[in-house]
């Protein structure tokens, strides 16, 4: 799980298993398997990064 602040300050911990895609338009948009989508403030590298960050931890 990663954490991700959405665009009213709230914390949010997302499976990054389950996501589908995320754009920038300008807003980051992140499109889960299940079609939900959530606003965040992070920028696209910053949850690309923290994906990185989860998936390292765990296959170490």
């Amino acid at each position: 799980m990663i954490v991700i602040t959405k665009i009213n300050d709230k914390s949010l911990y997302i499976n990054c298993d389950l996501i589908e895609c995320i754009e920038s338009t300008p807003d980051t948009t992140i499109t889960m398997t299940t079609g939900r989508k959530i606003i965040a403030k992070e920028s696209v590298d910053d949850i690309i990064d923290a994906i990185i960050e989860y998936k390292r931890k765990i296959y170490r």
